[in-house]
């Protein structure tokens, strides 16, 4: 049963920082791309950062510079490092990965960034 469970979400204001935190069981994590995606309210989810097995990452336009993803495979975690936080990064964000062509997803945490 593969379980992601996020946490580190919270208020902060703009130009704050947050580290959310990814937990994965249920998978072999260090073989696993893993991805965070965030959702505001009216809008589609999209795909905030990603990192590879093999620690390639690749991020959206509008954080790159800020956000920094990363892994640590012995605690089967993988992480979002949030700098220089803006409102337009308030949203729900969700950690998500794979497993035998199925797509999985945290139950999310709540980023709020007021101004």
């Amino acid at each position: 049963q593969v379980q992601l469970v996020e946490s580190g979400g919270g208020l902060v204001q703009a130009g704050g920082s947050l580290r959310l935190s990814c937990a994965a069981s249920g998978i072999i994590f260090s073989i696993k791309t893993m991805n965070w995606y965030r959702q505001a309210p009216g809008k589609q989810r999209e795909l905030v950062a990603g990192i590879t097995s093999g620690g390639g990452t690749n991020y959206a336009d509008s954080v790159k510079g800020r956000f920094t993803i990363s892994r640590d495979n012995a605690k089967n975690t993988v992480y979002l490092q949030m700098n220089s936080l803006k409102p337009e990064d308030t949203a729900v964000y969700y950690c998500s990965s794979s497993k035998s062509g199925l797509v999985y997803w945290g139950q999310g945490t709540q980023v709020t960034v007021s101004s």
